[in-house]
């Protein structure tokens, strides 16, 4: 395949021009390299390199200006509009930069498209003053502002361009529109010959440029378009061509350098709709595989990425043998996690505050960059530091707090969250000596953290460039204000990748194609709103001004990014267009306009195809774990020590949670409780009960011992609250609203007690939380086994002995009854609660015989109005008769079902097999 830029250099040659004397203009610096290489192919002979440049650097020769970044001119701008403007009225610099941002994209625009500045900003003054909102004769401050502020675009724009050219710097528009100024002057001077190649949409400053050249024969222009599109009049492919050719007048008696008719040739094009960004990725992974194939070197093959956040999926799904490839894109450094560092830093920070919140302080922690730092000896004191955070249901500490708790390291805590005082160059000094720290650290692992340093390099250079600002301008006076320009400046660096330019695989986005040809190309998100991008309109000019003033809109830069696609197609041979199927309004609509104009155009055969992912199928099992000679005796331990209720009926929900907890001894994580939890609370209202009932065990309860217990309700939910919350706030928020909950619970219940005395039942107190532990005769295992657990309250009502458990959850009356006893273990969520309420009964007895019948079941605090729900053995036949009296029978029933669970649990040929969820 013959490129663009060879046929450029072999019609030159041809002509018997001397490359060597020539200049060559491009689109992009890229472009340059590939035109060297080609150049190598045409010419036969030694000769000095022709000078290669971009446009930009020539229209900084042109002008002798240099570019400054985007936060420089931020900074510039601000010393003109503090210049302009009184100081009661000033902006603090980081509301101000949220719409300089637009204004200087604005001014941008005018300078490129060369519109009277006088004329522009008048004409939007006028307007505004039309179209403001206020009818009123006398403008309130609001409008009055408002109009005063379009008012005086002309003198920040006047201000701030005399400031910059005084400096010799500009941004891009400035710089073109000087260029223009001394163009004639070049021409004067100058007799080299101008190449300029592969251009499409030029704005007017360039136009101005390269006619003038034209016009003193100092130029030659090879535009790069299709027959297709240019004599298509609606095509938007040649729409700038097509304005060039109409209305210059240099090709009235001039050739047009070129038209081609290489769009037309055969081609294999494949539109492959595939769900999602990663299954793009690994589509275009599959393509590369195939390709290698049949050319293994992967030679003239690009993989053009419409949207460029697929960079690092599309690494990843790069087959291994592929060893040549280039990227031409960098690497975000926002991606790499030493940015979410400082972001998380500056987040603290910003707020004015000696508190910080657990989740922040427990983020900054665990940073990767951050935890070893804290690593003494063989001891991580950030993870115990954490720990303790947890345990003790701290929200918000201090800094004081946070050394109080840790065992050293109290500089690096100062570092983290001290110091800052709301003060940029503070904070800058500080984000120094943390990357100092963490290189200290790294430094001694030495090549194992290479890229670590890299990455701390980055950041210091980053770092240096925000102090050099700051000293500079002296804008930046709050965190806030600086969090804002690290993000600026942040956003627009990269860590730039090694590889072969000219050879293997070529990774780019879609402006970095421009001027280049390849014989195979995969592009990637061919969506609406990613190629064309659609509409956007980030800019205070309204739309009707910009199309008077021939500045462009929407459709020219969706023209734009059609030139660009449509020429990659124009002299490959195998193209693959993938689009997501999945329309997402945030990353990108339905499939391209661009693939329904391939569609319609009928000039190729394609094939169309919804690509289905591959989802590997996995034969799900259950796990299993094999009772090994280790495992029995560990369980005849815990047989010796005792089975609770809660761990028989937790085998029974699932036995590979009895075999985590009660064998592996593996816990819930515990995490900090910022707002009470539902077991908390249980606790809590047990503790608080047992403390009031307490002086009354034995004792026949009277209506007026109830009601002495009122009064101490509050200071018991709060002791106990403060026993089980350890330092956590109760005082405010949804935590205060958890402890009145609390209160009500005990007051409701203190309440239904005396409505019972009142109602002429006698109560008498036996036991408060009991704590049990019996033995079972289990002969068929042969060891010692024991049952345990904690009665909540044993009392007789009306002489009939009752066992009741607390629950603070809501239960029902159907969760404590029974109808078949070989039922009880095989579901969970039906017989749990009859289980754990018999097993209390049975040991309570096994203590001490008692006086049959008794009952045994459940208060609910949530479902209080129910009173006592008692076990029921229902008989099998719907309507029949329920027995809610527990005799020796029920409890010997019972154990037979206890037994078969704890002989199925300690059997070695019965594995812990996981249950179906």
């Amino acid at each position: 395949m013959k490129s663009f830029i060879f046929d450029v250099l072999k019609n030159l040659n041809d002509k018997g021009e001397n490359l060597s004397t020539l200049t060559f203009i491009l689109p992009s610096k890229r472009a340059g390299v590939f035109l060297r290489q080609e150049l190598s192919t045409v010419v036969n002979k030694t000769i000095f390199s022709p000078t290669i440049i971009s446009i930009e650097e020539f229209v900084e020769e042109l002008a002798r200006l240099k570019s400054i970044t985007n936060t420089e001119l931020l900074f510039e701008f601000y010393n003109s509009y503090l210049a302009l403007t009184p100081k009661k009225e000033q902006e603090p610099f980081e509301s101000f930069s949220k719409w300089a941002q637009i204004l200087l994209q604005d001014f941008n625009e005018i300078d490129r498209y060369l519109i009277p500045q006088d004329k522009i900003f008048d004409y939007l003054g006028a307007i505004k003053e039309l179209d403001h909102w206020s009818l009123e004769d006398n403008k309130t401050d609001v409008v009055k502002n408002y109009l005063k502020f379009w008012d005086k675009l002309k003198l920040y724009y006047k201000h701030y361009t005399k400031a910059l050219i005084s400096k010799k710097t500009g941004y891009q528009g400035l710089i073109y529109r000087e260029a223009v100024e001394n163009i004639n002057d070049y021409c004067l001077t100058n007799t080299q010959k101008h190449i300029f190649l592969g251009f499409n949409a030029l704005n007017t400053a360039e136009e101005t440029i390269i006619q003038t050249l034209l016009k003193s024969e100092l130029a030659e222009v090879f535009w790069d378009i299709d027959e297709v599109f240019i004599e298509n009049p609606i095509h938007d492919a040649g729409l700038f061509t097509r304005s060039h050719k109409r209305n210059w007048k240099y090709f009235e008696k001039n050739p047009f350098n070129w038209i081609t008719g290489h769009y037309s040739e055969s081609k294999n094009i494949e539109i492959l709709g595939v769900p999602k960004n990663i299954g793009q990725a690994k589509t275009i992974g599959s393509i590369l595989k195939i390709i290698e194939t049949k050319n293994p070197k992967l030679k003239s093959t690009a993989v053009v990425l419409g949207d460029e956040n697929l960079l690092i999926p599309v690494l990843n799904s790069i087959p291994k043998t592929i060893d040549k490839l280039n990227i031409t894109m960098g690497f975000p450094l926002s991606s790499i996690p030493l940015a979410s560092l400082f972001e998380q830093l500056f987040a603290i920070h910003k707020k004015a505050s000696d508190k910080y919140y657990y989740k922040d302080i427990i983020s900054l922690l665990s940073h990767q960059f951050i935890r070893p730092l804290f690593t003494n000896e063989e001891t991580n004191n950030a993870s115990i530091l954490i720990e303790i955070i947890k345990k003790n249901n701290l929200v918000y500490l201090s800094l004081a707090d946070l050394k109080t708790y840790n065992n050293g390291n109290s500089e690096i805590l100062e570092l983290l969250f001290s110091n800052w005082k709301n003060n940029a160059n503070q904070s800058i000094n500080n984000c120094f000596e943390i990357i100092n720290k963490i290189k200290e650290h790294l430094v001694l692992k030495k090549e194992e953290n290479l890229i670590s340093l890299e990455y701390l390099y980055r950041f210091n250079k980053l770092f240096n460039e925000l102090f050099r600002l700051n000293e500079s301008y002296k804008h930046i006076n709050d965190i806030s204000a600086l969090f804002s320009i690290y993000k600026e400046l942040l956003s627009s660096e990269t860590l730039d990748f090694q590889g072969e330019p000219l050879e293997g695989l070529q990774v780019m986005g879609m402006l970095e194609s421009r001027v280049l040809d390849f014989e195979t190309v995969i592009i990637s998100s061919v969506n609406e709103g990613v190629l064309p991008s659609g509409k956007s309109n980030n800019s205070f000019i309204p739309f009707d001004v910009k199309i008077e003033n021939v500045l462009p809109t929407y459709k020219e830069k969706d023209a734009v990014y059609t030139y660009h696609f449509y020429r990659l197609l124009q002299r490959a041979k195998n193209v693959y267009i993938l689009y997501n199927t999945e329309a997402d309004v945030l990353t990108g609509g339905e499939k391209s306009r661009f693939i329904n104009q391939l569609e319609l155009e009928g000039i190729h055969d394609f094939n169309h195809k919804i690509m289905t992912p591959q989802v590997p199928t996995f034969n799900v099992e259950l796990k299993e774990i094999i009772k090994t000679e280790a495992i029995i005796d560990q369980l005849k331990e815990i047989a010796k020590q005792g089975f609770s209720p809660s761990s028989l009926t937790n085998y029974t929900r699932n036995p590979l949670d009895f075999y985590y907890q009660k064998l592996l001894g593996i816990k819930d994580l515990e995490d900090v409780e910022e707002t009470v939890a539902a077991n908390t609370m249980g606790t809590v209202v047990h503790d608080s009960l047992e403390a009031l009932y307490l002086p009354f065990i034995g004792i026949e309860l009277k209506v007026e011992d109830i009601k002495s217990m009122k009064p101490k309700i509050d200071s018991n939910i709060t002791k106990f609250f403060q026993k089980a919350y350890a330092d956590g706030d109760m005082t405010k928020g949804k935590n205060l609203i958890v402890f009145e909950i609390a209160k009500r619970y005990v007051l409701n219940f203190l309440n239904l007690e005396i409505e019972d005395l009142k109602a002429g039942n006698t109560i008498k107190i036996i036991a408060l939380e009991s704590r049990t532990e019996i033995p079972l005769n289990i002969p068929e295992l042969g060891f010692e086994v024991k049952l345990k657990g904690t009665v909540d309250r044993v009392d007789e009502y009306n002489g009939i002995t009752r066992i009741i458990d607390y629950k603070t959850g809501k239960v029902d009356s159907g969760q404590v009854a029974i109808v078949d006893w070989e039922d009880m273990n095989s579901d969970y969520k039906k017989f749990s609660k009859s289980f754990q309420i018999l097993a209390y009964a049975y040991m309570m007895n096994a203590i001490k015989p008692l006086d049959f019948p008794i009952e045994a079941g459940i208060i609910s605090f949530k479902n209080l109005s129910a009173g006592f729900l008692k076990f029921t053995k229902r008989e099998q036949q719907r309507g029949g008769n329920k027995e809610t009296l527990i005799t020796q029978e029920t409890l010997d029933f019972y154990f037979e079902e206890l037994k078969k669970l704890i002989i199925e649990i300690c059997n070695p040929d019965v594995n812990f097999i996981e249950k179906e969820v």
